[in-house]
């Protein structure tokens, strides 16, 4: 009995202990203090406060210097002649956003946009259209502005349903030639203008439709908000040399300005009637595949890109490696960076090459 009892006292001791063992659950108390505590140590997400833009804000630049009744209204779309022997052009510094792209024997022709289709200025030297160039304009909702085309692309312009002002045709008395450039010994070709001044009531009289389509009443890119001014991500950039073939163009910082200044062939392009060199807050180098279609030397220019085309971004002393894609002649040109995440860019003018590749020198 006494054995018994021993035992009965030392197995009552062990289990007074058992609440001491090792893997014993919490008590409800604590679990509940540990929680708060982890939810009180999880960072709270910040909203993007929406920034409220200017009714009358350009949607080819991001900056507010549309007139009133431009505002909600179709850019327009203007082919300028851009070889030596043609300069100095003009109309060419208003424009919002310049594409420079190869043509026959590797010159280049410029595709000059315009926002606000009221108080476009007179513009020179005007030429001819290539393919590649209204299927960059219909991403706009631009109309077109040319004098003359390539007979070979007139079934593809028809498909475009595009708009379009064609010098070789006028009957709205927005076409001539510059008798002074003429008295001078400039090429019949270098002579042509386009009178902006008078588009407006041209397209007013005469029923087309000035109104942006629904899907291109956005901006034409993702902006940065109005007042920042954004690096790009990668390395300095204060000059940009590209090689197109038969003439190259240069740009040299102005960090006063904040602009890049164009020089052709290393000398500075300056638009006759205003005398100011061409300047823009953002270069976009887009390298893409450029071959030559017939016996004339017209190009065909892959005007689409994709995720593995490569391109560069330059603005405010920077310069970062870019994708881009236009997934249809309807669709906007989109830029990307390596991420693949939508690029935002400095609002202010634009110019974009769409050249060769590895065809320019970024210092």
């Amino acid at each position: 009995m006494k054995k018994a009892l021993v035992l009965f006292l030392i197995l009552a001791l062990c289990l007074s202990f058992s609440g001491c063992k090792k893997g014993e659950e919490k008590p409800a108390e604590t679990k509940k203090k540990v929680e708060e505590k982890e939810e009180e140590d999880e960072p709270e997400e910040v909203e993007e406060v929406e920034e409220n833009l200017p009714a009358n804000q350009n949607l080819l630049t991001g900056v507010a210097d549309l007139s009133e009744g431009a505002i909600g209204k179709r850019p327009v779309a203007v082919m300028v002649n851009n070889i030596p022997a043609a300069m100095p052009q003009y109309g060419v510094a208003k424009a919002d956003i310049i594409f420079e792209i190869p043509v026959e024997g590797d010159a280049t022709r410029f595709m000059a946009l315009y926002a606000d289709y009221t108080t476009i200025p007179r513009v020179c030297a005007v030429r001819s259209c290539r393919s590649y160039f209204p299927a960059f304009s219909q991403g706009f909702d631009a109309f077109y502005v040319n004098w003359g085309i390539d007979d070979t692309i007139g079934d593809y312009l028809t498909w475009l349903q595009l708009d379009q002002f064609d010098g070789m045709y006028d009957g709205n008395g927005l076409f001539a030639r510059d008798q002074e450039r003429i008295n001078a010994g400039y090429s019949l070709e270098h002579t042509a203008y386009f009178e902006g001044t008078a588009f407006g009531a041209v397209i007013d009289s005469q029923g087309y439709r000035s109104e942006l389509s629904e899907n291109m009443k956005g901006t034409a890119f993702s902006f940065h908000k109005m007042e920042e001014q954004v690096k790009p991500e990668g390395g300095d950039c204060t000059s940009v040399n590209i090689n197109f073939g038969a003439q190259t163009s240069q740009f040299t910082y102005d960090s006063e300005r904040n602009l890049y200044l164009k020089q052709l062939n290393g000398t500075p392009q300056i638009d006759g009637s205003t005398q100011e060199q061409l300047a823009f807050t953002n270069l976009f180098v887009l390298e893409t595949d450029i071959s030559v279609r017939d016996e004339v030397g017209h190009k065909e220019v892959n005007w689409a890109g994709g995720s593995d085309s490569t391109g560069y971004y330059v603005s405010n002393g920077g310069v970062q490696r870019i994708h881009w894609s236009k997934e249809a002649e309807s669709q906007r040109l989109k830029f990307f960076d390596e991420n693949g995440k939508e690029l935002k860019i400095n609002r202010g003018k634009s110019y974009i090459a769409v050249n060769y590749r590895s065809q320019a020198v970024f210092q």
